[in-house]
């Protein structure tokens, strides 16, 4: 295993720790090219499968979030129904895509959002803050199934 990998897993909190070697081995055998890089608030460890980031694990002041980029999810989005409330919450919070809104209220070179719905209504969000969710006892499987279900529809 990599040595920046096994640094970076130092610094996720040790009840999670085996959950983010599952992710990698999950991803990386999926055929997903793993990528480190070092910030001053800590490792991005992101998933590339194919020419797209499909998943991004990102550390936080409130621990290790995972973020996920579902480029299909308009095709499995009734699985949002199924996450835990406090996920949805976040999702909902999350910042709107200004190009999806106003295109001229956003960068040009910023990558369009989402468009989904998540218990009947629909959201436009922004793709780097819809759906980052915290690692956390609740959230695991879910984070997991999440991105067996990405994986699925684009053929991973």
């Amino acid at each position: 295993m990599d040595g920046k990998f096994n640094m970076f897993k130092e610094t996720v909190d040790e009840r999670f720790r085996g959950f983010v070697s599952q992710i990698d081995g999950y991803l990386t055998e999926k055929g997903c090219k793993q990528e480190i890089k070092s910030q001053k608030s800590g490792y991005i460890v992101s998933y590339v499968f194919g020419k797209r980031t499909l998943a991004t694990f990102v550390s936080r002041k409130t621990g290790v979030k995972l973020r996920i980029y579902p480029l299909h999810i308009q095709e499995y989005q009734s699985f949002l129904d199924t996450l835990p409330e406090k996920v949805k919450s976040e999702i909902r919070k999350a910042s709107p895509c200004k190009r999806l809104i106003n295109p001229d209220d956003c960068n040009p070179k910023c990558v369009t959002g989402y468009t989904f719905e998540m218990e009947g209504e629909q959201y436009r969000k922004c793709r780097y803050m819809a759906f980052q969710i915290t690692l956390s006892e609740e959230n695991n499987p879910y984070i997991m199934r999440f991105l067996e279900n990405e994986l699925r529809v684009c053929g991973g």
